[in-house]
């Protein structure tokens, strides 16, 4: 008598979690899909909102991975290729926030504002995101983690590029951060070390000349943090997820 294979689980897809059609709809969430989305959230709203889309996704893709559907370092082609997006304007006296994925809305909703602060959320939807900026985002959305050879690389690039000198500023976040990343390898206890937040919570101060991300900006960063680490992938939420987030989100001024 033949013995029944186990069926492997499909797991949860963005269909079951999001009103989308197409072949987004039969995709698995993956961990590097929702580390997108949470980096976009952080650059525009400055956080990663509670039962908001990039939280949905992030628990979709922790089931996924216990189940063995995706990896830690998976990424969904139609986020690789299209990316992932967070809006904002001021509708009738209410920021209303739109997310996508590949062009198709997974997240609408307002919030009331004050006709005060109408006028600053105008400039926030026509001024393009910095360097620093997006550093800052990644103390909000990775502020936690240690930092690492590839974190004070990555930081490093953005520096270089943000201040356009070629080479590291005396006393500023890249030498900070080199200076956390080597001391943390010295260091036992995980609340000892020097985390992300420690070095960049206010990296636009920190930063003698700043700038606008650019997509050779993302690429740069990109390319320092993944050479830094043995799984050539980049952190979740981390400074080249960071930076890239940015960089789409000008693109698409």
């Amino acid at each position: 008598m033949s013995q029944e294979q186990p069926q492997r689980p499909e797991g949860i897809k963005y269909g079951d979690v999001f009103d989308v059609s197409g072949e987004l709809a039969s995709q698995p969430v993956a961990p590097q899909d929702a580390a997108i989305l949470q980096s976009a959230e952080n650059v525009v709203l400055g956080q990663t909102p509670k039962g908001g889309a990039a939280a949905s996704m992030q628990s979709a893709a922790d089931v996924n991975e216990r189940l063995g559907v995706v990896g830690h370092g998976d990424m969904t082609d139609i986020i690789m290729d299209q990316g992932a997006t967070v809006s904002e304007a001021d509708i009738g006296g209410y920021r209303v926030i739109t997310e996508t994925i590949g062009g198709q809305v997974v997240g609408r909703y307002g919030q009331p504002t004050e006709e005060t602060k109408t006028p600053a959320l105008t400039n926030a939807e026509t001024d393009p995101i910095t360097i620093g900026e997006a550093l800052e985002a990644t103390a909000l959305s990775a502020g936690d983690k240690p930092i690492d050879a590839s974190d004070a690389a990555a930081i490093q690039a953005a520096e270089v590029r943000a201040t356009g000198l070629g080479h590291v500023v005396p006393g500023g976040i890249a030498a900070e951060a080199q200076s956390a990343a080597a001391h943390n390898i010295l260091t036992t206890r995980e609340e000892d070390k020097t985390k992300l937040a420690d070095v960049l919570v206010d990296a636009t101060a920190k930063l003698t000349v700043d700038k606008p991300v650019t997509r050779e900006d993302a690429e740069g960063v990109i390319s320092a943090e993944i050479r830094n680490k043995p799984e050539l992938a980049t952190h979740p939420g981390g400074v080249a997820a960071s930076v890239a987030a940015a960089a789409r989100l000008n693109e698409q001024q």
